[in-house]
């Protein structure tokens, strides 16, 4: 395959929101922040970003607002997954137009679908991108798991060049691994197996955890990847009390608390998501002092 979308770290970017929609302002900052603190590239409008509850115009204006403030300077990974493909598909050439640099795509959730309609979706979206398409598996939150020899087959079409996995099987990521060789590139949806899925060939992270310390996640990426395993392994367990922390609750209601503890934004979700449990609140705030987030 050809060039990789980034290597090291794509951060899952919140969406600052407030009871009367998107706060840009927030959202501009907490950009910036991350691109000087060297994150390699921006997912916008994915899980983390709330992009299920974001309404069709909000979805595609978040989409726009990215790529106009990220501005070239690092690629931006519109999220254009849906369980209805056509939306997908739709959601998809809007971002194309926008100026996104490349798409996630994740499978479809609630009415799920057998391998073969996980197959015939996605190519439809890639068919229809004129950007790239990185594969999006998360079977905890969609009850569907996309299996090895479907990403294989998947891995075959020229836009899909990539896969988020964050099904959480290493045993599965390495079939993957095995099955695709360097025709597609894997990515860790878990912030938790940073390390292990860069052993198996992993390009590096999705990552939430990088909304919070943009700089050690991509620290421990570059370490990886410059030899320094020790040195990278060091910082994933250094920081695993605080990504257990960040997952003690859905994504992304501990995240959401963590970026506006930080000062980015509002600590608002929208329901069904629910702001951080208090006692979590607690020990999260905690946390992040003694990691010199916030003082």
């Amino acid at each position: 395959m050809g060039h990789s979308i980034f290597t090291g770290v794509a951060t899952a970017i919140v969406t600052p929101l407030t009871e009367s929609g998107v706060d840009y302002e927030a959202f501009a900052r907490l950009i910036e922040w991350q691109i000087e603190s060297g994150v390699d590239a921006i997912v916008a409008a994915g899980t983390t970003g709330e992009g299920s509850t974001l309404s069709d115009k909000e979805h595609k204006e978040v989409i726009d607002f990215c790529v106009k403030q990220v501005n070239h300077r690092v690629p931006l990974i519109a999220g254009t997954g849906s369980n209805d493909t056509a939306y997908a598909v739709e959601l998809t050439e809007y971002a194309c137009k926008a100026g996104a640099d490349a798409m996630l795509l994740v499978t479809p959730y609630y009415n799920k679908a057998t391998q073969r309609g996980l197959i015939e979706s996605f190519l439809a979206i890639a068919d229809a991108s004129s950007k790239p398409c990185i594969l999006y598996n998360v079977p905890s939150r969609t009850g569907c798991n996309l299996l090895p020899s479907s990403v294989a087959q998947l891995a075959k079409h020229p836009n899909i060049v990539a896969v988020k996995e964050a099904s959480g099987n290493i045993s599965q990521i390495a079939e993957v691994a095995a099955l695709c060789k360097d025709e597609i590139d894997i990515y860790s949806g878990n912030d938790d197996q940073i390390i292990p899925i860069m052993s198996l060939g992993g390009k590096g992270v999705i990552s939430v955890l990088s909304n919070v310390c943009p700089k050690k996640t991509a620290q421990m990426c570059k370490l990886f990847f410059n030899g320094d395993i020790k040195g990278a392994l060091k910082l994933q367990l250094e920081l695993l009390p605080l990504i257990n922390l960040l997952f003690c609750e859905v994504n992304p209601i501990p995240v959401k608390a963590a970026v506006s503890a930080m000062g980015f934004g509002e600590n608002y979700l929208r329901l069904p998501l629910t702001a951080m449990e208090k006692e979590h609140e607690e020990k999260l705030v905690s946390e992040m002092k003694k990691l010199g987030v916030i003082k």
